[in-house]
């Protein structure tokens, strides 16, 4: 039987413990104090601006249904865009995550540059790539398929790569000692395991750029966001109010069918 003094902690240790947790206290502080700062953080100012916003909510009321049927047509525009970018990512992030998979593309030389490619995809946001490929094909949702289509490819690459990686070895094995192609395996063997969970991937992705969606028309790229930033310029704000009814209405109805069609894969 261990005695209580064997077992006791010493008190050096425990003061070490107790400084150590300390100092990260400290430091957790300091780089809140900092963001704060950095963030230019001002309550003042938000408690002048909360009234501002209640006197703009005022304004808003009733909401206006002039040119309701422009707001449906761009609230299309903004599910297509998302529907074609996600449709494109998907179209590369298939060969791309075979190759960033370390289960079928164990050559590091390989594998590591397609992880790197991917990463700096997945880094940049829509919205950066929306303003790049206004500046290059011109205004319009072209400019936002492309940006949601390349941000969307760096992130669910790197989904499908991870959910390739945690499939059972066996199969792929199996396949492989055949004497069979990649592309033979990955047919075979690794998609009617995997597709249950990449096409719920998919469906993630369409749903979150569906709502990404709403707010590329601000930098010009078309989509019920346009009409959101000339409302906001013109301080319009019944209509202002329409179109966030509008988002609402269509980011509720995709959460709906999506979780819908998840539940069923699952």
């Amino acid at each position: 039987m261990t005695s209580p003094a064997a077992t006791r902690v010493p008190p050096a240790r425990v003061s070490r413990q107790r400084v150590g947790r300390a100092g990260i206290l400290v430091l957790v502080v300091v780089a809140y104090l900092v963001a704060a700062r950095l963030a230019e953080v001002d309550l003042a100012a938000l408690a002048a601006g909360v009234p501002r916003m209640a006197e703009w909510a005022a304004k808003a009321w009733p909401p206006s249904t002039q040119g309701l049927d422009t707001l449906l047509l761009r609230a299309a525009e903004t599910v297509s865009m998302a529907l074609l970018g996600t449709t494109l990512a998907l179209v590369l992030a298939v060969p791309t995550a075979v190759l960033a998979a370390r289960n079928l593309t164990p050559e590091p030389w390989l594998r590591m540059p397609v992880r790197w490619l991917l990463n700096v995809f997945r880094g940049t946001d829509a919205f950066v790539f929306a303003i790049l490929f206004v500046a290059a094909v011109g205004l319009g949702p072209f400019a936002g398929v492309l940006g949601v289509g390349l941000h969307t490819w760096g992130s669910m690459a790197k989904l499908f790569a991870e959910a390739i990686e945690g499939l059972p070895a066996g199969p792929l094995e199996a396949v492989a000692t055949t004497g069979a192609s990649r592309l033979k395996v990955v047919s075979f063997a690794l998609l009617p395991d995997a597709l249950p969970g990449l096409t719920s991937v998919v469906l993630y992705f369409l749903e979150f750029n569906i709502r990404a969606s709403t707010v590329l028309g601000i930098v010009g790229a078309g989509g019920i966001g346009q009409e959101l930033k000339s409302s906001m310029d013109l301080l319009n704000f019944p209509r202002l109010f329409t179109i966030l009814v509008v988002i609402l209405a269509l980011v509720t109805v995709v959460d709906q069918l999506s979780s819908r069609v998840r539940a069923r894969l699952g």
